[in-house]
């Protein structure tokens, strides 16, 4: 049966001192918030629904870098020796997202009402996966809630950082094609068809590129809105196809990186995630055989995926680590050392947590090449299509100009 979905309260009341208080709260009755506000000593004189504004923020979705945010809060909170549930009420006053204020005020009632907060957690899946729970989970059974949340804040922020600047390598491929599409559709629809009137009173042979250039001119003013719908369709078939088909998956994975730069970016980001993820869920007492299944879904590549689940059955029968990781031709062997040192040492975490840097550091590296090799890459591009597009139709007035 699914649990009523909460709705945020403004109350008015007074506390035992007689002082006036008031403010909001997240329940799913009028009569669970005044019951909850009689507990907490305040007596309630106005409790009414809070009206949603039509030009409010409210739509806004909560992103996954909010939830890191929220875990970077919680971690300090608690730190400062600030108790959970009063944590909850400050971190949630400080957001302005009202879906996050929400989600935090959900979270804390049913942590007020006794609930653990890795199943208060679990009621919200879509904002918190299963390694997020297990953790928390770890860290409240241990009574280091505290540390746990604070390395959570650090994964969950390496992690969107890295995201980040993926999307930022991949992005720039796509904006160059884009860019390219949008410039040469416009001339050869616009620019193009005003030199083929003028080219039909010379009476004269055009040349071969010129020919080209009006025959692709008429070719896209005849079927550009085809070639639009076919090129969109694609993407959506090629979406729907990639969720469903495994095989396409792992192709589409597996030449993702064999392509130059974006390959070692994808390649190196893969890295950072299993190394980073392996660390913090092995830190937090997590065996290392279920830790190896929280790696397997967080490294992005299905490619890995498997390889990681490979990893974790041959662990599962007394093989080290760091040899099946060896036997999977899938680590470096950089990597493969700093494991097998860790292992040795007992600080497995240590190692994995700078291996993770380190492939950090060099995604950094590469994104920053990038960024610098894109802007001429792109006025180069475009210069060649502009400039030959320009070519094509003045070549026939320089022609007759020399001819003359």
């Amino acid at each position: 049966m699914a649990s009523p979905t909460s709705t945020v309260f403004i109350y008015k009341g007074t506390n035992r001192k007689g002082k006036k208080v008031e403010g909001e709260i997240s329940s799913t009755s009028q009569a669970l918030v005044k019951a909850q506000l009689v507990k907490q000593g305040i007596r309630p004189r106005v409790v009414r629904k809070k009206p949603v504004s039509l030009f409010s923020s409210s739509g806004k979705p909560v992103k996954p870098l909010d939830i890191a945010f929220f875990t970077r809060q919680l971690a300090t909170m608690m730190k400062a020796g600030v108790p959970l549930v009063q944590s909850f009420d400050i971190v949630a006053d400080g957001s302005d997202k009202p879906k996050m204020k929400t989600l935090i005020l959900d979270i804390r009632t049913d942590v007020a009402a006794g609930t653990s907060f890795a199943d208060a957690l679990r009621k919200h899946p879509q904002y918190f996966d299963k390694l997020f729970c297990n953790l928390v989970e770890s860290g409240e059974q241990s009574g280091a809630l505290e540390a746990l949340l604070d390395r959570l804040a650090i994964y969950k922020e390496k992690a969107e950082n890295l995201k980040a600047k993926i999307k930022k390598a991949l992005t720039y491929p796509i904006a160059i094609v884009v860019i390219s599409m949008v410039v040469t559709g416009i001339l050869l629809i616009k620019v193009v068809p005003q030199f083929e009137s003028t080219f039909s009173g010379l009476g004269a042979e055009l040349p071969a590129f010129t020919l080209f250039v009006l025959h692709l001119s008429e070719l896209v003013q005849a079927y550009w809105l085809i070639m639009l719908a076919s090129i969109i369709g694609f993407v959506f078939t090629f979406k729907h196809l990639h969720k469903r088909s495994l095989k396409l998956r792992k192709a589409t994975d597996k030449f993702l990186l064999k392509i130059p730069l974006i390959g070692n970016i994808l390649y190196n980001s893969i890295l950072a995630r299993y190394a980073r993820t392996l660390a913090t869920t092995f830190s937090a007492g997590v065996p290392l055989i279920d830790a190896l299944d929280s790696v397997a879904g967080s490294t992005g590549n299905i490619i890995y995926e498997e390889g990681v689940l490979q990893i974790r059955d041959e662990v599962s029968t007394g093989i080290q680590l760091n040899t099946s990781m060896r036997s999977s031709n899938l680590f470096p062997s950089m990597m493969i050392q700093m494991t097998a040192i860790g292992e040795e040492s007992g600080a497995l975490d240590d190692m994995l947590e700078k291996s993770a840097t380190y492939h950090e550091d060099l995604v950094d590296n590469t994104v920053d090449n990038l960024s610098t090799l894109i802007e001429p890459l792109i006025m180069s591009i475009l210069g060649v299509l502009v400039g030959g597009l320009l070519i094509a139709m003045y070549l026939p007035i320089f022609m007759l100009g020399s001819a003359i």
